[in-house]
């Protein structure tokens, strides 16, 4: 037993050394909690750009893909205040020059009734249009501030947060949990 007790203390102190090999080259783990440096007026620039030119600050934060989508939100109901602001005028003046005492414009068919609904249908739709471009103009604001407040956050694989849906062991029912994993 004493021959067995001193092999095994042989063998525990010199083990390590008979089967150690010589590594050439070292790993360096790379650190995981170094993060970019944050700019904390990258947020105010993109809005302030969004605000001079509709769609710049969103190429400020690099998302080129929203550049259509903003120029389509603004530009669509732009253009429709604009037909409509015509229209309007157009009936206006019809029904202007009608109260004068003329009545040799296009719009001969119509009586002064009709005339003052139709003003008053493309007046709704000016507005409206008007409307509409100033809540894409805003939201194009919005839209840059918030991605660039959010392009500084660490998203990464480690953290996750997932729906579950698993059986109740009573009722046999399907109860909705969430579950929030991170990874070290």
């Amino acid at each position: 037993m004493n021959k067995l007790f001193y092999i095994a203390l042989l063998f525990f102190l010199f083990g390590n050394q008979a089967f150690s090999q010589e590594i050439s080259n070292v790993i360096v783990s790379k650190d995981s909690t170094k993060t970019e440096e944050i700019d904390p007026l990258r947020p105010s620039k993109a809005a302030f750009y969004s605000a001079i030119l509709p769609g710049l600050g969103q190429a400020y934060n690099k998302k080129y893909w929203k550049l259509p989508l903003v120029y389509a939100g603004i530009g669509i109901p732009l253009y429709f205040y604009i037909d409509n602001n015509k229209k309007y005028h157009s009936y206006r003046d019809a029904y202007k020059r009608r109260l004068e005492g003329f009545n040799d414009d296009q719009y001969q068919y119509l009586d002064n009734s009709r005339l003052i609904a139709a003003q008053r249908f493309y007046q709704r739709n000016r507005d409206l249009s008007l409307l509409i471009t100033v809540g894409f103009y805003v939201l194009n604001i919005v839209d840059a501030n918030v991605d660039a407040h959010l392009i500084q956050f660490n998203v990464s694989d480690k953290l996750s947060f997932q729906p579950d849906v698993y059986m109740n062991d009573i009722n046999y029912k399907p109860n909705l949990g969430l579950t929030f994993n991170y990874k070290f």
